[in-house]
């Protein structure tokens, strides 16, 4: 065993020990390494959790956002109309997310579609009122065809319609002193969204209304009857 030498060496390099630190100084800076990684932890946890919403948002709605600017540059629209359509569009994807059903209307296509989540359930040719203003002497009524997102506020069935002084003056008729009411004068089954506008079967031959409300929508009766269990108040309506 070779022997250890006690003494310097001549033209050895200078050996210098350090005092080794005390043991509370190495549990103390071991402490604040574990607690610094664990409140920087913590605190990335609490910023995912409060922008989760907006990662998930901008993850999910890319292909949307593009499909919809794709068929909105489509469209010769006003400033107003952009709007509504947008309106409808972005509240429909968001929509397709959810786990309920309702309606969607697509007025270009003239279709009218039952779905739950992303899933049609069924679909259908849609008549769509047109835009008018009907005037009879000092009254006139204007009717714009709807766009955006209405829940439904009710739903009837055989409906008693009085039949307003419109139809008459839309059909260039005088409107009678008492007019009359007339059961599935709208259609058989209605659905009334905010601001007097329907969603209807076609009316019964007693009707002076022929064809869909003007501003509103008309779908066959078979369709409606068929969906009619499931549509209930509240319910929402995407028009676009």
């Amino acid at each position: 065993m070779p022997e250890r030498r006690n003494q310097d060496r001549p033209g050895a390099p200078d050996r210098r020990t350090f005092p080794r630190p005390p043991l509370w100084l190495n549990l103390l800076l071991l402490i604040l390494g574990i607690g610094g990684a664990l409140y920087a932890r913590r605190h990335r946890e609490e910023v995912s959790a409060q922008f989760s919403h907006v990662i998930t948002e901008e993850a999910r709605t890319p292909d949307d956002v593009k499909a919809i600017k794709d068929q909105l540059a489509d469209m010769d629209l006003s400033q107003g109309q952009l709007e509504k359509e947008l309106e409808g569009r972005m509240k429909l994807a968001a929509s397709l997310k959810t786990e309920d059903f309702y309606l969607s209307v697509d007025t270009r296509a003239h279709k009218l579609r039952f779905m739950y989540a992303k899933t049609v359930l069924r679909d259908a040719d849609v008549q769509l009122g047109e835009s008018r203003t009907i005037a009879a002497g000092n009254e006139h009524w204007t009717f714009i065809p709807v766009k955006g997102a209405f829940p439904v506020q009710s739903k009837i069935v055989d409906y008693a319609w009085t039949i307003p002084p419109w139809v008459y003056a839309m059909n260039g008729q005088t409107p009678p002193p008492n007019p009359p009411t007339i059961t599935g004068g709208l259609g058989k089954y209605v659905l009334f969204l905010p601001n007097g506008y329907v969603i209807h079967t076609p009316p019964s031959p007693d009707s002076p209304l022929k064809g869909p409300k003007p501003g509103s929508i008309m779908v066959s009766e078979d369709v409606l009857n068929a969906i009619w269990p499931r549509i209930h108040p509240g319910m929402q309506v995407y028009i676009y």
